[in-house]
């Protein structure tokens, strides 16, 4: 009796351990994104290859949360970490520390 305990606290533990592992990670990609939801992304990451994530990604973030994968070789993909460089390099060129009174 001991030893089923044991070993289904083990295999629990185990199973627990994995899906953590996979929390972060894209399995698959979407094939596109239209224009009105591409201007909704406002930051993206790049997912690597390591660990538990098998597949290379960027993973764009919308304004209220909501996350898509996207496959790093596609134009488009590249298109928009662009236009949201830009954006965040117009955001930031404004600073009003610097502004003189004169």
């Amino acid at each position: 009796m001991r030893l089923n305990v044991l070993l289904f606290l083990s295999l629990s533990l185990c199973l627990a351990l994995a899906q953590v592992s996979y929390e972060d990670c894209c399995l698959k990609y979407v094939k596109k994104m239209n224009h009105s939801t591409q201007k909704h992304a406002v930051k993206y990451r790049r997912q690597e290859t390591d660990g538990g994530c098998n597949i290379p990604a960027i993973v764009f973030t919308m304004r209220k949360g909501r996350v898509f994968c996207t496959d790093p070789r596609e134009k488009w993909v590249e298109e928009l970490m662009n236009k949201i460089d830009t954006r965040g390099a117009r955001k930031n060129s404004y600073n009003p520390s610097k502004v003189s009174d004169y």
